[in-house]
């Protein structure tokens, strides 16, 4: 297993990251069988483990927390999110400081833990000024809660922002960015790694095998069945008569003649494409049975040299999202017709 240091926050985290999403009623409901995945991960060198508290609504958190009990804890770099609903009621969401001092004190039961070495905010919140979610997070490294804190999923113009807020106000920054990055999404490279870089943020980055297409499984020519597993949570995305999933499946006929070319599987390929990427820290894979973890396992040591990365520079190029991979949030200036629309008054009197 290979290590980097995530940022400057002088943490080492091994180059795969075991994410637990999949842990739970979406993914895997057998909490001993999700606890005997997470222990053969640490056993082989994944020290980085990615939750988050809306991952089956807290369960995912539940079962990392018995997975790390009676383990050294200061082995293991243990990273979680705050920001979507939690539970029914108001103020249960987002990145307000209500919401956060709540929020980060049912993780932590929930972890069985005294401290968090990653919190990171799951989305952006325009409700909320970064300058109040910059305040608090630094609040929680202060009291010990919290050891570092990023961002996940934010616009590269919202993360110079933080960063300037931080600058001016004199508060702590976003250490981190938890992105999607794949061979079929390859947006992040335009402009928010370039950031991340010029700020010395750590990198994550998620969904390296495209929500399942880059597993082998969905293939041109071959039916897909809607009505189970990942197709079920995002239909759209699968659907073969689509005209944007109809490009992905000749992407990936091209990919896997390259994975064989390579002498290895199109998911080892997928996996290790992420990691090559000199802004990238720790690639986040999250396997849901025991089978994948091994896949993961068999895909760590594999790096591409630049002959392979020209040649998927060829198939996809650099900068190019084959698909939206970001479904859980939208810009409110596209979401909410208000911000594109005059009152209709105004308009008549323009």
């Amino acid at each position: 297993m290979r290590y980097r240091t995530l940022g400057g926050t002088g943490i080492e985290v091994s180059v795969h990251c075991l994410g637990a999403m999949m842990f739970g009623a979406i993914g895997n409901p057998d909490h001993a069988d999700c606890v005997r995945i997470i222990h053969a991960a640490l056993d082989q060198g994944i020290n980085f483990v990615d939750t988050a508290d809306m991952y089956s609504a807290g369960e995912s958190e539940e079962i990392v927390g018995k997975a790390l009990h009676g383990r050294r804890r200061d082995e293991v770099v243990l990273a979680t999110k705050v920001h979507f609903q939690m539970g029914e009621g108001r103020n249960r969401s987002g990145n307000s400081r209500r919401w956060i001092l709540t929020a980060v004190e049912e993780s932590l039961k929930r972890l069985g833990t005294d401290w968090i070495d990653l919190y990171q905010v799951h989305r952006p919140d325009h409700t909320t000024d970064v300058e109040e979610t910059l305040s608090v997070l630094g609040d929680l490294v202060r009291e010990g809660k919290i050891r570092a804190f990023g961002c996940s999923t934010f616009p590269p113009e919202e993360i110079v922002e933080a960063h300037h807020v931080a600058e001016r106000r004199g508060l702590q920054r976003f250490r981190t960015e938890q992105s999607p990055y794949s061979l079929l999404a390859r947006g992040i490279e335009t402009s928010v790694l370039p950031v991340a870089r010029r700020y010395n943020m750590g990198v994550l980055t998620w969904s390296p095998l495209a929500s399942g297409f880059l597993t082998g499984r969905y293939r041109k020519g071959r039916p897909v069945d809607l009505s189970t597993g990942r197709p079920t949570l995002f239909p759209d995305r699968f659907d073969p008569a689509l005209p944007v999933n109809a490009a992905k499946l000749d992407t990936v006929e091209k990919l896997t003649e390259l994975a064989a070319d390579l002498g290895c599987s199109l998911p080892e390929l997928a996996v290790a494409f992420p990691a090559a990427h000199p802004a990238v820290t720790s690639v986040i894979t999250g396997p849901r049975t025991m089978e994948q973890l091994e896949g993961l396992l068999k895909a760590a040591p594999l790096t591409l040299d630049d002959a392979a990365l020209d040649r998927i520079d060829e198939i996809v190029p650099p900068g190019t999202n084959l698909y939206q991979p970001d479904g859980a949030w939208r810009p409110p200036a596209l979401a909410d017709t208000a911000q594109r629309r005059r009152p209709l008054a105004d308009r008549a009197a323009g």
